[in-house]
């Protein structure tokens, strides 16, 4: 079977996600609107052009993602993530954005973005970290992997941090991988286990460890000396 057809078997299985486009460019809006909605399992319900329209979209719902620029007039990116987060955690937010610089990045993430991709990043890039970030996982792409590892190398503290007696080595593992910038799917495949089992693994791991979310993850794994 070929990656195409598996694709569209995959999509004919899943349910359809409905999606809120954000970007204050109807220039850009409107014409990623369109595409995303010749997905299969991608129904768009609303393009919003500010963070205030995006949040009546959630609001009137159901939204599951939300494709989220940042630099937006009236209510930015970044504010929107922090509300939609306090106010309409079901909805996952994947960034698309053309600033990859370290404050964006962590400012993001630190809202609650479970995705973080640049506008170089594909129709078939951006349509998995859709997919991805409403299965409860994190896609970030390979630039903003790399600068997110600088970054967090010269903030952790020193090396030797411990973990928790109860994490088990497979959860090790698990952190090891996250600290290298791998996304689900790549730890799965370098384990030789689901995505669904990975998921687990880092929910446990999170609940013993205290972790808050990605970034915080691969501080813990570089302080451990497991990155």
């Amino acid at each position: 079977m070929s990656d195409r057809t598996s694709e569209a078997t995959q999509q004919d299985n899943a349910r359809t996600l409905r999606v809120v486009v954000a970007d204050d460019q109807a220039a850009v809006r409107e014409p990623l609107a369109a595409v995303l909605g010749l997905a299969a399992d991608i129904d768009v319900v609303a393009a919003a052009a500010d963070g205030t329209e995006v949040l009546t979209a959630a609001a009137a719902g159901p939204v599951d993602v939300v494709l989220m620029d940042l630099r937006m007039p009236v209510m930015d990116g970044i504010e929107t993530t922090r509300r939609l987060a306090e106010e309409h955690p079901e909805v996952a937010v994947v960034v698309l954005t053309t600033f990859a610089d370290d404050d964006s990045i962590l400012a993001a993430l630190s809202a609650g973005a479970r995705g973080y991709l640049t506008k170089n990043a594909g129709r078939q890039d951006i349509t998995r970290a859709i997919r991805a970030a409403a299965a409860g996982q994190s896609v970030l792409d390979r630039e903003v992997q790399d600068r997110l590892l600088a970054t967090v190398r010269t903030k952790a503290p020193a090396p030797g941090q411990q973990l928790p007696d109860d994490v088990t080595p497979r959860e090790r593992e698990v952190l090891t991988l996250i600290g290298q910038g791998l996304p689900n799917r790549a730890i799965a495949e370098k384990l030789f286990i689901s995505e669904a089992t990975v998921k687990t693994h880092i929910n446990n791991l999170f609940a013993k460890a205290a972790i808050r979310d990605r970034a915080d993850a691969v501080r813990r794994a570089i302080a451990a000396g497991l990155a």
